[in-house]
């Protein structure tokens, strides 16, 4: 599938400020089942982009606008061919062993309700002792149990309270998922980035989260327990961390200024692809 990705962030600001420096992980990488055809960020204001790499290898990239100014933006578009390898993440950057994908977060520690939450799963007659089997029943049921809704949480929500809602985002879901599936002793990652939706609706509030879990004999394997799913070709895999904060979009600080406001707008599409000559 070839798709097509409009990220933009906007903010404004009723006082401006001297300053933003921020930082970006907003570009995707090539691995298998996933090529960059195109890609570009673009600034509103005049100042330089750095392009580094995080300690996971995230693609990430580094300015510092002067003001004052009233607004900021930042657009990225960028098209990526992807194939469905069913899962499986092979030929991606690995700078770490699976083991320190046990590590807890303060967003992803699980509290009493999920490690009863990771047990009962466990126990379940249909997860038995194989780990594929194990996560798969963590992703159904977590699926069933959790509404998707915008309202009651953000960012800093912990996985703990998003599960005593039973309600959250795609963010909410997977830290519950990666915070279950870390208490029953299975290495698992955020990953950020995109999906393509199957229903049509190609704009969209924010990017997409789903968690990687590491299967001996496998390697990592994407779970999106918001849908329910496996990975597919409908996902573009930009970047990861042990939870959101390690995969954050967009990151930064403001000097001075204030009445801040932010807009962000995604559009997710289905690319034509290009005539052979």
């Amino acid at each position: 599938m070839r798709i097509r990705i409009s990220h933009a962030t906007s903010y404004r600001y009723d006082t401006p400020p001297t300053g933003v420096t921020q930082l970006l992980r907003l570009t995707p990488r090539n691995h298998e089942g996933q090529y960059v055809v195109d890609w570009r960020i673009d600034l509103s204001v005049d100042c330089q982009l750095h392009q580094h790499e995080d300690a996971f290898g995230n693609i990430t990239h580094s300015f510092t606008a002067e003001g004052p100014f009233n607004e900021l933006s930042v657009a990225v578009d960028g098209v990526v061919e992807t194939q469905d390898t069913h899962g499986l993440v092979q030929g991606a950057i690995e700078r770490f062993p699976p083991a320190l994908f046990l590590r807890e977060t303060a967003l992803t520690q699980p509290d009493a309700a999920i490690m009863e939450f990771a047990a009962t799963t466990r126990g379940s007659a249909s997860a038995g002792t194989d780990r594929l089997a194990l996560l798969h029943s963590l992703l159904n049921e977590l699926n069933r149990e959790i509404t998707f809704d915008t309202s009651p949480t953000q960012t800093a929500t912990t996985a703990a309270e998003a599960f005593k809602l039973r309600r959250g985002v795609c963010q909410d879901l997977t830290h519950i998922f990666i915070a279950a599936a870390r208490e029953l002793g299975i290495p698992a990652r955020y990953i950020g980035g995109h999906f393509h939706r199957a229903d049509g609706v190609t704009a969209q509030e924010a990017g997409h989260a789903w968690a990687e879990a590491y299967v001996e004999n496998l390697g990592w394997v994407g779970f999106d327990p918001t849908n329910g799913i496996s990975t597919t070709d409908a996902h573009v895999r930009v970047a990861m961390g042990l939870d959101y904060l390690g995969a954050a979009p967009v990151r930064g600080t403001r000097y001075g200024g204030g009445g801040e406001t932010l807009k962000v707008a995604v559009q997710v599409e289905q690319a034509r692809q290009q005539a052979q000559t």
